[in-house]
């Protein structure tokens, strides 16, 4: 079938319709509020020149049509520099990400230009992909991701959107089949499926904007990802729990040649280097340059396998086989060598944990013990700096916890990381306990954990608003997405 007759079978993207001049106009007015401090904080990043005056940046809600002009002028010349993997980085590396609304005004910009380059073709690909994994909600990351719930999740953006699969986006199913059966970064290395994903989206042409073909192309991206990220954060924990292991049998050096570093590597440092691994996907990524990153993490495991297995014997710590698996954090030999969790951060004495009822059942978690765990994962296997997102497990249930999130548990202060771990406990109890429910029958403890949560989303939404009023903006969006999440998981629970 050529591009003519399929064109001729393709779903029209139902972008709104023209409104009369004077609302239009407004209405591209809310939009460029909408992206504009994106395209300043890219300028920052960039070092580009901002025409605009400091003192005109926060912009007003009624039109002001001379900043109209001149700041539209400015953004198309933006779009023109700008390229997808400085986008990528502003947006996976800052709170700017957080913003739906900002996201979904980006990508309906350059959805509605006439004429797209490849470069905005790769940027709505990108943009698209975010949208997603902001606007999803919790439940969606644990399951195998079906076009229907992409679409339901991209509403806003396109509205009702017929997602059944298209005839020519097949490779991209064949892809996503293949990716559940694999069991380590190795597997993966051996296809070459980023670039041909990449062919596919090339050989699309204009047919890549029918809706139904980018539904297709998100769940191909964000699962792609997905798995590479689960499968290289299960190879992370080995590394550290190999290097622990080998310090306390009296080793202080590695053999790391087989990485491309020294015969005589300080553990200390590969102990860092593990730690502040990044994900291959901050700056401009082909199949080549991810290829190398993986393959230098690979090196080094295989080095420290080595080293192992000389030393103790044996090259295994715990099979790094499913993400679900490696994702348990590592327990240590003693007691007295368990990383205990950290006191409390802040000023301000925290909120009193709410207690529960004795339960003889044994999946029963209280606060503090939930917190505890999810401190003790977090310290035992520290996220890769950049990483916008860290799995955890707590009971019977995966916990997807975000960056801020993650900060708040490991190195941010004050009330507002106090307000996030408890936003993060109370989802984690409901998540837990609603799991529990599906495999016992028995609802007791979620019961429990929806009354705990219920007090938490009353005071955290009181927080919300206090950072509002306190203009701590950066507080205001971390704390109502963690509430939002927190929302999603009671209303999943209640329906049971």
């Amino acid at each position: 079938m050529d591009e003519a007759t399929v064109n001729k079978s393709m779903t029209t993207l139902n972008l709104p319709a023209p409104a009369k001049p004077d609302s239009a106009r407004q209405l591209q007015w809310e939009e460029l509020r909408s992206v504009f401090p994106i395209y300043v904080a890219l300028a920052k990043q960039l070092q580009l020149e901002i025409p605009i005056p400091q003192n005109k940046r926060i912009l007003p809600e009624k039109l002001d049509p001379e900043l109209f002009g001149q700041i539209q002028s400015w953004l198309d010349t933006m779009d023109q520099q700008v390229m997808v993997h400085q986008l990528r980085h502003l947006l996976q590396m800052t709170t700017l990400n957080a913003s739906e609304s900002g996201l979904r005004a980006l990508i309906m910009r350059h959805l509605r230009k006439q004429a797209k380059s490849t470069t905005d073709r790769d940027k709505i690909d990108f943009l698209l992909v975010q949208y997603f994994a902001l606007s999803a909600p919790p439940k969606i990351y644990h399951k195998q991701i079906e076009l229907g719930d992409v679409a339901n999740v991209l509403k806003p953006v396109f509205g009702e959107v017929d997602s059944t699969p298209l005839p020519w986006c097949e490779p991209l199913e064949k892809m996503i089949v293949s990716l559940r059966g694999f069991k380590s970064l190795r597997d993966i290395l051996k296809t070459n499926f980023i670039e041909q994903g990449r062919r596919v989206k090339e050989g699309a042409g204009g047919m890549f904007y029918d809706p139904s073909a980018m539904l297709a192309f998100i769940r191909f991206n964000f699962l792609l990802r997905r798995t590479l990220i689960e499968l290289m954060h299960a190879d992370l924990i080995f590394i550290r729990s190999g290097l622990t292991q080998l310090e306390q049998a009296g080793a202080r050096i590695v053999d790391c040649q087989t990485v491309g570093l020294g015969k005589g590597e300080p553990i200390d440092k590969l102990q860092a280097m593990a730690d502040e691994w990044k994900q291959p996907f901050q700056k401009e990524y082909t199949e080549r340059t991810v290829n190398q990153a993986f393959d230098k993490l690979l090196g080094l495991r295989a080095d420290i396998e080595r080293a192992m297995e000389k030393l103790l014997g044996k090259s295994s710590i715990a099979p790094a086989h499913s993400s679900a698996e490696s994702e348990k954090p590592v327990k240590k030999t003693s007691a007295a060598e368990t990383p205990a969790a950290p006191p409390l951060k802040g000023k301000e004495t925290p909120a009193p944990p709410i207690p529960l009822p004795a339960d003889s059942s044994e999946h029963t978690l209280d606060f503090e013990n939930c917190m505890e765990q999810i401190w003790e994962q977090l310290i035992a296997a520290p996220p890769s700096r950049g990483r916008s997102m860290t799995t955890v497990k707590v009971g019977g249930a995966r916990l997807l916890m975000s960056s801020w999130e993650v900060a708040a548990f490991v190195s941010e202060d004050g009330p507002a990381a106090e307000d996030l771990r408890r936003a993060v406990v109370a989802r984690a109890l409901v998540t837990s306990g609603l799991e529990h429910a599906k495999e016992t029958g028995n609802a007791t403890g979620l019961d429990r954990a929806l009354t705990i949560a219920r007090v938490e989303v009353s005071r955290l939404q009181e927080r919300v608003e206090g950072a509002k009023q306190a203009k701590d903006t950066e507080a205001a969006v971390n704390l109502g997405i963690s509430t939002k999440r927190l929302l999603s998981a009671l209303e999943e629970a209640e329906k049971l």
